[in-house]
């Protein structure tokens, strides 16, 4: 699979990876027609094990080639992770603070007040995690085409597999809900999926950007870092440990962090 990438461009690479990506989400929404119920427990440990892989992802992938690439300039070499890590945060909270959506488990929409139907809003609060995550694939591809040490192909793949895998969780956490409050299994598949069509477009921008532009790379890296960061601080882990199952949660999140990193290290 590898050497066929090799074939292709950059943001070619980061499509395919986010659509993969994307394709994992719609697996996991696809559940509601084998069940309509998912138990707490089993849905807190998978959400534990996304905010794992997040974490992990974060580090392993973004975050220490950020501060490689950094080393040997004119600033100093944390200064475009610190910059890019604190830039990421900001910018999701500022879409947590403006986008309407609503969390699966909540009765609270968040965002400026809108009549927009909570499905629509569960939709929105999935796609705010998607995006970091679509952003975070995207820059991986698009920096190995600069030839960095620290930047390559299996990383990168390595990276889409760990997403994809945690996705799963996040597909089924749209489309359960929905199921259980009476939409038609068809209809809980589709906005389970739709939630996660933000990744391959931000994929594409995050390849795109870093491809021609290579001193923003270590921001890149980070900025993406920073935002999948926020995701899991603000929502992943509270969602997971919110419900009486905070060892499920934890060891779920473990084990999702293992993963990632084995992943990375053994494929990066």
């Amino acid at each position: 699979m590898v050497e066929l990438l090799q074939t292709f461009s950059p943001q070619l690479q980061a499509l395919l990876a986010t659509l993969f990506t994307w394709g994992v989400t719609a697996l996991g929404a696809a559940t509601v027609f084998l069940t309509g119920q998912v138990s707490r427990r089993t849905l807190d440990t998978m959400l534990g094990f996304a905010g794992g892989v997040m974490i992990a992802a974060s580090f392993w992938s973004l975050l220490a080639p950020a501060i490689e690439m950094g080393e040997g300039g004119v600033l100093p070499a944390w200064f475009p992770a610190v910059t890019g890590f604190i830039l990421g945060g900001v910018f999701l909270r500022a879409l947590d603070y403006v986008l309407p959506h609503q969390h699966p488990e909540s009765d609270q929409p968040e965002g400026i007040k809108t009549e927009w139907q909570k499905s629509l809003l569960l939709v929105l609060a999935i796609t705010l995690h998607n995006i970091p995550e679509g952003l975070a694939v995207g820059v991986a591809f698009g920096a190995v085409a600069h030839g960095l040490s620290s930047a390559t192909l299996a990383g990168a793949v390595a990276l889409a597999l760990g997403i994809g895998l945690q996705n799963f969780p996040e597909g089924i956490a749209v489309a359960v809900p929905l199921r259980r409050a009476g939409m038609s299994r068809l209809k809980s598949f589709w906005y389970g999926q739709l939630s996660a069509i933000v990744e391959p477009i931000a994929g594409v921008i995050g390849a795109a950007a870093v491809l021609y532009a290579r001193p923003i790379l270590p921001y890149a890296l980070s900025f993406a870092a920073g935002a999948m960061i926020f995701v899991v601080v603000e929502e992943v882990i509270p969602e997971a440990q919110g419900n009486g199952n905070t060892d499920r949660g934890t060891l779920g999140a473990m084990l999702g962090f293992a993963v990632m990193m084995f992943l990375d290290v053994a494929l990066g």
